[in-house]
């Protein structure tokens, strides 16, 4: 099944719980918009382009929820559940991209059935566009990669963060599929180790060779030639950084030092036009994520801890930047992304 997807039968949102994986493959419904909250925010549901589905079925979900009778206040219950989507997580763009493309379908509706109607479909267009997004990034990136390659990969950016195929792990899929050999190296992904946790899950789910290493172990591996290609994710695009998982900026340090090409998988969606480093808020997860680990503690409990989901790398450590419009190498000029 998709990772994210609408219930019409219960008018819910259904998303696999990636917090049971690799142990549990779980299935929830969120049936209030409280319960979408907590599971963004818990990340039951994450990855950027999985969050712009979760964004738009938010409103979808707040528009089937509320009682009003007309038109404006209808709106009104809409933007309230807006802009409660919008805080769960302030990095990742696409979530407030999902809910404001959502919202601004709205003004072809003239009734209050007809706005229901409109934003259930337009958040089923996102998720929809999400996959065949992907398999173009798929097919750009796979151009990439040769025949035997070993990509090492970040953090999770395989179908679990999308609503299907994924983006860093949609363009390994997309080589296979075009038959060329390739091995993956997954980084563990502190702090929450979504990449031994989810990317190694996947890979081994399509029967992809994959070898899990420590955050730590990167720069070894390289030095001793065993990775050809680094592929990451992004959780937001600015004019001078991409930001995704906590660690991404050392590894492209890395990757920079040992002439290993450094690309980026991500829709034109992730892509903050107006935005710069400077301006982008890191959301700092609880400090008990590194005190404890599945339920032990792995620190002592008062120890003072500082865990920022993410990091910035700057577009000189890029080699590419592979989207649905195709791949993009430096200088990068984000209006071209658009063409």
């Amino acid at each position: 099944m998709r990772t994210i997807d609408w219930n019409d039968e219960s008018n819910s949102i259904v998303i696999i719980d990636q917090t049971f994986l690799p142990v549990e493959y779980k299935v929830i419904e969120c049936n209030t918009l409280s319960s979408l909250c907590e599971a963004i925010r818990s990340l039951r549901v994450r990855g950027a382009p999985a969050l712009g589905a979760a964004g738009g079925f938010g409103v979808a979900l707040s528009a089937m929820l509320s009682s009003a009778g007309t038109m404006d206040a209808l709106i009104r219950d809409i933007d309230i559940a807006a802009k409660t989507i919008k805080a769960t997580r302030p990095t990742a763009v696409n979530l407030a991209w999902g809910v404001d493309r959502v919202i601004d379908a709205t003004s072809d509706a003239y009734d209050v059935q007809g706005i229901r109607d409109i934003v259930l479909s337009e958040a089923k267009n996102i998720a929809d566009e999400d996959v065949a997004t992907n398999k173009m990034i798929g097919k750009h990136g796979a151009k990439l990669l040769k025949d035997g390659d070993t990509v090492m990969t970040y953090c999770n950016a395989g179908r679990m963060a999308c609503v299907d195929w994924g983006t860093a792990l949609g363009v390994v899929r997309s080589a296979v599929e075009a038959g060329k050999m390739i091995n993956v190296m997954a980084c563990e992904t502190r702090p929450l180790n979504q990449g031994s946790r989810i990317t190694t899950w996947e890979l081994m789910q399509d029967n992809i060779p994959v070898t899990l290493i420590t955050d730590s172990m990167a720069g070894h591996v390289m030095r001793k030639g065993m990775v050809d290609k680094i592929i990451v994710g992004a959780d937001r695009i600015t004019g001078d950084a991409v930001f995704n998982k906590i660690g991404t900026y050392s590894l492209s340090v890395l990757a920079k030092e040992h002439g290993i090409p450094f690309y980026v998988a991500a829709p034109v969606s992730t892509f903050d036009f107006e935005g710069w480093e400077d301006t982008v808020t890191i959301e700092l997860r609880d400090e008990d994520e590194l005190r404890f680990c599945r339920g032990a503690q792995t620190a002592p409990a008062d120890v003072k801890v500082y865990n920022p989901a993410f990091d910035a790398t700057p577009m000189e450590n890029i080699s590419g930047i592979i989207t649905e419009n195709g791949v993009f190498h430096p200088p990068f000029l984000l209006e071209e992304v658009l063409s």
